[in-house]
This record gives C-alpha cells, sequence and structure tokens, in this order.
C-alpha cells in the first residue's frame, strides 16, 4: 500500500501567540510520522476540512507554494517507491528524504568522477584501487556499462558479487579487497548526495567476514645473511640494487619500497634515518648501520642530479604523482624478479621480494628475545595502524639497541 501524503495544521501544539506548526504527514500500512515545515498559521485562517489557508490567511500563496513543493517532493519519491517495488516505511521515507535530494547518477558515471577527480589531485593509489574495483565490476556486469543506480547495489548484489568472484578462483584478501573498495566508493556516493544513507547495503553485509590473514614470508637469519655478505659487485646495476634494497629495508626497520624510493638526503639527520611512511603517513626515526650508510654512499653521484638517494626516481622526469607511481612500480617489479635470481643462486628455497626484507626484520628480531611491543606481530601483517602505535610508544633508545640483533 502506498503512503499518503498531506500538510496539517497541528492544533495539539499551540504557541505563545495562539497559532499552530503545520505539518507534513506522512501515513502508510497504519503507521504516521510528522515533520514541521517551519511554518506556523492560526486556526483562524487554516481551513480544517481541506487542510489548506483559508483564502483571508496572510501570506496564503506563499504558504501554498510550501505546501506544493513538499508534498510534490515526498509523492515523487513514494512513485518512485512503487516502480521499483522497494520496500519502506513513512519514517524510512521521510528520513530519505529529509535531506539534500537524491542526485540522479548512475554507477558509471560516478566511478569515473571520482578517479578523473583523484588523479587529477595527484591521489593516484585511491585512483588505481577505485579503477580496480570499477574493471572488475565492469567484467562481473558482463562488460557493460553500469548504468544503473547505487540503490541497486543491496545485499542480494553484493552476495551475487561475491559468488562471482569465488567463481573466478579469487582469494580471501582479493575478495576481501573489492568489497571494501565498493563499500568505500557507496560511502562516497552517500556523502555526495547520490544515494540515501539507508540504501547502504554493508550495514548487513559484512565485509570483516572474509580471512586477510595471509602466511608469514620471512627469511631466516642465515638465509638473510647469506643475502647480506653475498659479493655481487662485480654483476650487473640490476643485481646490486636488487641486493641493496633488500639490505637497506632489513637494516633500517623493513623500510617499504616504496619509502625507500622517496628518500632524500633531507631525510638523513644526525645519523638518522627520519621518513613519514607513504602508506600510514606515521613518523619513523631509526639509526642507520654503517653497512646502511655505505649502500647510500654508493648513489651519491646520482643523487646530486635526482635529489634521490636511490637510483629509482629521478626529480627531472618523474614530477607528476603519475609518473613517480608508474616509475616506482616498473623499478619494483625489476627488483623482485631480481631477488629472485639471487635467491636461487644462494640456494634460498622461499622467493625472495623486498617485502620479505619487512617480514625478515620483524621475525630475526621477535626470534632474538626483543620485546614485542617494539616489534610487533602486526607489522605489515594485520593492522600497520596497531604498529605504529607500538613503535611509537618506546624510546629511540630502546628501537636502537633492538636493532643490534638484526645481524
Amino acid at each position: 500500500m502506498d503512503a499518503t501524503i498531506s500538510v496539517i495544521c497541528f492544533k495539539s501544539k499551540t504557541l505563545a501567540n495562539g497559532e499552530h506548526p503545520l505539518m507534513l504527514r506522512i501515513t502508510k500500512d497504519r503507521k504516521r510520522t510528522m515533520k514541521s515545515l517551519g511554518i506556523t498559521v492560526h486556526p483562524d485562517n487554516w481551513d480544517f476540512d481541506r487542510n489548506e489557508p483559508k483564502n483571508k490567511c496572510p501570506n496564503r500563496k506563499y504558504i501554498q507554494q510550501i505546501i506544493f513543493k513538499v508534498k510534490s517532493e515526498y509523492q515523487t519519491k513514494v512513485l518512485e517507491k512503487s516502480a521499483y517495488a522497494e520496500e519502506y516505511t513513512a519514517a524510512s521515507l521521510l528520513h530519505e528524504t529529509d535531506h539534500t535530494p537524491i542526485k540522479s547518477e548512475t554507477v558509471d558515471n560516478f566511478y569515473l568522477q571520482i578517479i578523473d577527480r583523484l588523479k587529477r589531485e595527484g591521489t593516484i593509489g585511491n585512483a588505481y584501487a577505485y579503477q580496480n574495483s570499477y574493471n572488475v565490476l565492469r567484467n562481473f556486469n558482463e562488460n557493460k556499462p553500469l548504468n544503473f543506480p547505487f540503490n541497486q547495489i543491496d545485499e542480494l548484489f553484493l552476495n551475487r558479487f561475491e559468488s562471482w568472484l569465488r567463481s573466478k578462483g579469487n582469494k580471501e584478501t582479493t575478495m576481501s579487497f573489492q568489497m571494501r573498495t565498493l563499500r568505500a566508493m557507496f560511502n562516497r556516493a552517500i556523502k555526495a548526495k547520490v544515494v540515501a544513507k539507508e540504501k547502504n547495503p554493508f550495514v548487513d553485509y559484512k565485509v570483516s567476514k572474509f580471512s586477510t590473514k595471509t602466511p608469514k614470508r620471512a627469511l631466516c637469519k642465515s638465509d638473510t645473511l647469506k643475502l647480506i655478505q653475498a659479493d655481487y659487485s662485480k654483476r650487473s646495476r640490476d643485481f646490486q640494487l636488487a641486493q641493496d634494497v633488500f639490505v637497506f629495508s632489513y637494516l633500517c626497520g623493513g623500510i617499504a619500497f616504496v619509502d625507500i624510493a622517496n628518500l632524500t638526503p633531507a631525510n638523513i639527520i644526525d645519523g638518522r634515518l627520519v621518513y613519514n611512511r607513504q602508506k600510514t603517513h606515521g613518523a619513523i626515526n631509526i639509526p642507520l648501520s654503517e653497512q646502511a650508510v655505505s649502500i647510500i654512499a654508493k648513489y651519491e653521484e646520482y643523487c646530486t642530479y635526482s635529489g634521490y638517494l636511490f637510483p629509482i626516481l629521478d626529480q627531472r622526469r618523474h614530477t607528476t604523482p603519475l609518473q613517480k607511481k608508474n616509475r616506482i612500480h616498473k623499478v619494483c617489479r625489476q627488483v623482485n624478479l631480481t631477488l629472485k635470481k639471487i635467491a636461487n643462486e644462494l640456494g634460498i628455497k622461499m622467493p625472495v621480494t623486498t617485502y620479505v626484507a619487512r617480514h625478515s626484520f620483524a621475525t630475526v628480531l621477535k626470534k632474538s628475545g626483543v620485546n614485542i611491543g617494539i616489534i610487533s606481530e602486526a607489522l605489515g601483517h594485520q593492522s600497520l595502524k596497531t604498529t605504529q602505535i607500538y613503535l611509537d610508544s618506546f624510546e629511540n633508545s630502546q628501537i636502537d639497541e633492538a636493532m643490534k640483533n638484526l645481524l
């Protein structure tokens, strides 16, 4: 049964001047809800039979315009609900329409607008994540444009999307990423008034159900030392850079490749490496060992004209966020391919990547008996924020002492 929309003079409430407030009344399934229009009328000026102002009412035309506008807005919403066979209550209809009117926007257009804006703003990481999400959804939609409103992304849609992802052999971590990204885009749509927040399917569909735990990939201390002590001084630049990046990361608190790429001389202060992580923006302050300093010294000449400590980025060539991201991705891929070759040569069975250095840093210190509070279990595994909270709570001297266990 469709809702009925009316405006009444609420006699149950009388103001000091003897007037009553005009109220919007929505009735559905014998349940009513009301909302003040912010207008008051004296009972002598209101026709209670017709629910409209009398001819003698001051500001009669203005009041009629307000009533017409409000009733039209809610009656249109009722027709839309009826057309799409959407369930609603009097209260939900009132709350849904109680804000800025919902804009007419397809999922396809909104995704592309957000991606374009993020690229122009230089937020390349988020732009890439949303682009990936958009491409996957297009694939799910039989490679057709997503020409439907956000309110059609309901719990049933999400369950079908999940089943499709599983049928393609995706892992739990991948499915979690896809659902979290779609949830983030849905939240953007709510904020932009493209969809009502009452339509958010993620209230009932829990992304947390996916298991995002991944196997810990860390080298034992003996294998790590093999890689550190190997002599690649006469090998190609690719081999030298791959070894240097791995060793530097291991010796410098498991610093991520993207952070290594962005290091400049300004990040070295009084013999310490001081920087903010690109991913979490958390502040890091760790000591530079002699070996780490010697690795930096190898690339001093490159640094004089590139502006960066390592031969990855060049301030003359890589000036935009997109150029930097593409360059870092390209070099990281090459470094990881070379690290696998190095591992094979050294008889290290585990596939070695730049990220393995981060896990190895945490694992070696943990096995050396270092306080778990300093080297958190969450280091790069489950919660980077938790890791940062742990690290921030200790003095530099405690971290310095702990890092003596690396070699």
